[in-house]
């Protein structure tokens, strides 16, 4: 996400994070979405709701994350629209920028990781990003009904459900009930072509994959994919160095 990250996906505290940019486009899925996405106009905010403006094309989503995150992790925060006007303003609407689906992780809160503020992100949390109807429908609602122009996928480093789904396939155990739900769902993306803790954070790529792609096939996401007016983007936290970094 940040153009200053070396080279490397991190699967320990010593190697460092991959300099794969998650501003170099807005993909969605296999399909990028083209530099020349038309600009509209964002959606028009209370008065006096934010002094800064609303991203409303997928690539100032992208370049408005990736500047939140670069804050973050050089400890910088800034801690936006959380003035007292600000929630006043916000009393009469939303104008979210972004859908950030991720996982429940404690170490991984998006708002704080993109150092961002009341209204900005609308965040959706599960297990290993696991669709279920209410995540789609929670997606869907963001993008369809408050015209949200960006979906991102975010893994993380060392994910718990990643982890429990590959060593529930490895030992043949069953998980109690509900935790087997997200590892069965889980199971398609896991990597076979890596052994041990290489597996695992193979997995953790493939199923943000999984997930980013299943999204971007929906068909009513689809429809604003194909008109560059929403892009689905997959990317990983890593726990190391705090850098988000796009997941091709």
């Amino acid at each position: 996400m940040n153009t200053d990250s070396p080279t490397g996906s991190p699967q320990s505290p010593d190697r460092k994070p991959p300099r794969r940019l998650l501003l170099r486009s807005a993909v969605t899925g296999a399909a990028a979405v083209g530099t020349a996405v038309a600009a509209g106009a964002a959606p028009a905010a209370a008065a006096g709701s934010r002094a800064r403006k609303r991203p409303a094309t997928p690539e100032d989503a992208l370049r408005e994350l990736a500047a939140g995150n670069r804050r973050w992790r050089t400890y910088r925060e800034r801690h936006p629209d959380e003035t007292r006007a600000v929630r006043e303003a916000l009393v009469s609407g939303q104008h979210p920028f972004a859908v950030v689906l991720s996982c429940i992780d404690s170490r991984v809160p998006p708002e704080l990781v993109f150092d961002q503020g009341l209204g900005d992100l609308m965040t959706v949390r599960s297990a290993g990003q696991v669709l279920d109807e209410a995540v789609l429908g929670s997606v869907a609602y963001g993008v369809l009904e408050l015209d949200v122009p960006l979906v991102l996928v975010l893994g993380h480093q060392s994910c718990g459900a990643v982890r429990a789904a590959v060593e529930c396939e490895e030992s043949g155990e069953r998980l109690p009930a509900h935790i087997q739900y997200i590892a069965d769902r889980i199971a398609p993306a896991i990597d076979h072509g890596h052994q041990g803790e290489e597996r695992i954070d193979a997995t953790v790529d493939a199923n943000i994959r999984l997930v980013r792609d299943r999204l971007a096939s929906e068909p009513d996401l689809a429809a604003r994919l194909s008109t560059g007016r929403l892009a689905v983007v997959g990317a990983r936290y890593e726990l190391t160095s705090q850098l988000v970094h796009r997941v091709d």
